[in-house]
């Protein structure tokens, strides 16, 4: 799952930033209003994480931005105001939620995933499955077989990657700047070990193979044609 991140103060930021990729979700941060609602209205997220005092563009006006383009993204309000009236005007503005700084990163996660599970409007899946392996979005789970399989927060972005783009070879290329945030960089070989050990825990005890490489195109995520 893809999160925004709108925040101007360096630290915060940052904290959040590296706090969630560790819990397994990718984000990408805005520093200043106006490219935080350029992001909003120009990718795909699952959560807006967003602050009201922004250089540029305040909060208030990227919420009302992105309801007006008819997004139902969900948004959480992270400010140090405190007032009951911003919190009130923040609500009726079409925020899904609201929590004053200083704050607990507990709570933030536990609101984040309260969030991811209401979905847009209930579309989105919570769960994904290829096979007889599952994916649950929001617990952070994996079971094959009915047996649970651990993975680090690296190893669940990509797994997750590749299944929500089934049967589609997805190139390093894509999966570098998907799941590590960078350009692919052809000296390094992180994508290579990164597949080889999530590969080592979803597929190397069973019979069937879901992770196949493509050689000189990418890896594909599949379940195999029945005989």
């Amino acid at each position: 799952m893809k999160m925004l991140i709108v925040e101007d103060e360096s630290k915060t930021g940052e904290y959040l930033r590296k706090g969630l990729n560790e819990a397994g979700y990718n984000t990408d941060l805005a520093r200043d209003g106006t490219d935080g609602l350029h992001l909003a209205l120009t990718t795909n997220y699952d959560l807006i994480i967003l602050d009201v005092m922004l250089p540029g563009l305040d909060g208030w006006q990227i919420l009302k931005s992105v309801r007006h383009s008819g997004q139902s993204t969900p948004v959480l309000f992270l400010t140090a105001r405190d007032a009951v009236e911003d919190r009130v005007k923040g609500l009726e503005l079409g925020a899904d939620d609201y929590l004053v700084k200083p704050f607990a990163f507990a709570e933030l996660l536990a609101r984040v995933r309260t969030l991811l599970r209401r979905g847009r409007n209930g579309t989105e899946p919570t769960t994904l499955s290829v096979a007889d392996l599952e994916l649950d979005l929001l617990r952070r789970r994996v079971m094959r077989a009915g047996k649970r399989i651990d993975l680090t927060a690296k190893e669940f972005a990509l797994l997750e990657l590749l299944m929500r783009r089934e049967g589609e070879v997805l190139p390093r290329t894509l999966i570098a700047s998907q799941v590590w945030d960078m350009n692919f960089d052809s000296d390094t070989n992180v994508i290579e070990v990164a597949v080889r050990r999530l590969r080592g825990k979803i597929d190397d005890s069973f019979d069937t193979k879901l992770i196949q490489t493509v050689r000189g195109m990418g890896y594909v995520l599949e379940a195999p044609d029945p005989e």
